[in-house]
């Protein structure tokens, strides 16, 4: 029995919706899959990690749930990707452009080559372009659509991960902002999630856990309290669904106050 089916219809939030999730294997991607797919989405999960997706598309309900290898940084791929949810579900109500990477740890610019900025770059920033490019290939006709895009705290600081990652997350919050503008004509919403570090693969191997395995709450308003794949899931459930029927080129930071907080000047002991 799939996931979906654990909730009654009336309390299902995405009831009737077709969803796609980049980066949808693993990590945050696959936490909001499970989601969507318990809220009574039909969801596509596109990844490069074909192992991992089919994997958890069997264990979500196989008939509402498809994988699709997809590498975001080719837009034949994304092209193909939103071209499969359309064929095999007849629309796509819910673009997720989630996919991204870390890249390198180098902090100095005179440390990052080209090639380390670029990749980034690419997966980051021209992975989002494209996915909202050929979303609204297909939901402007539709005249109806929600498409939100993984950024990060680094949309709106700077100062904590690479000149790449910051550039790229502060290009995803402008690429929202423009394509809420142009799109809201077509009754089309966008929006981000900014989330804290989140305990991932990718956040091991940049930031040193504690005993149980979590990245460090460093200078978190929030103290006790870890974010997790499933809170930054909770916030695209909110920003895809009715709940947020008025909200666009919003930026939704999940971050546990920490963008609030300048930690060389606080007056609250920390």
């Amino acid at each position: 029995m799939g996931s979906s089916s654990l909730l009654p219809p009336e309390a299902r939030r995405l009831e009737g919706k077709v969803a796609l999730i980049t980066g949808g294997a693993s990590g945050i991607g696959a936490s909001t899959a499970r989601l969507f797919s318990k809220n009574g989405a039909k969801v596509v999960i596109a990844d490069l990690q074909d192992e991992m997706g089919h994997s958890l598309c069997k264990e979500l309900n196989p008939e509402c749930t498809t994988f699709v290898h997809c590498d975001v940084t080719k837009e034949t791929d994304v092209e193909n990707a939103v071209n499969c949810a359309v064929s095999t579900y007849g629309k796509l109500d819910i673009m997720y452009n989630n996919a991204g990477i870390i890249g390198v740890k180098k902090t100095s610019i005179l440390d990052n080559t080209q090639d380390d900025f670029e990749q980034v770059i690419k997966v980051n920033l021209l992975g989002p372009f494209l996915g909202t490019k050929h979303a609204a290939r297909v939901m402007i006709p539709a005249r109806k659509g929600c498409i939100i895009n993984t950024a990060s705290i680094c949309s709106v600081i700077g100062g904590a991960l690479s000149h790449g990652y910051t550039s790229a997350k502060h290009g995803v919050h402008g690429l929202v902002k423009n394509t809420a503008v142009e799109l809201g004509k077509y009754g089309i919403r966008v929006n981000c999630v900014s989330p804290y570090v989140v305990p991932t693969p990718a956040a091991a191997d940049i930031f040193e856990p504690d005993a149980n395995g979590v990245p460090p709450t460093i200078y978190s308003n929030l103290k006790g309290k870890n974010v997790t794949p499933e809170d930054i899931a909770d916030a695209a459930l909110f920003l895809a669904s009715d709940d947020s029927k008025y909200v666009s080129g919003h930026n939704l930071l999940v971050d546990g106050g920490y963008t609030a907080l300048n930690a060389g000047f606080c007056m609250y002991p920390q």
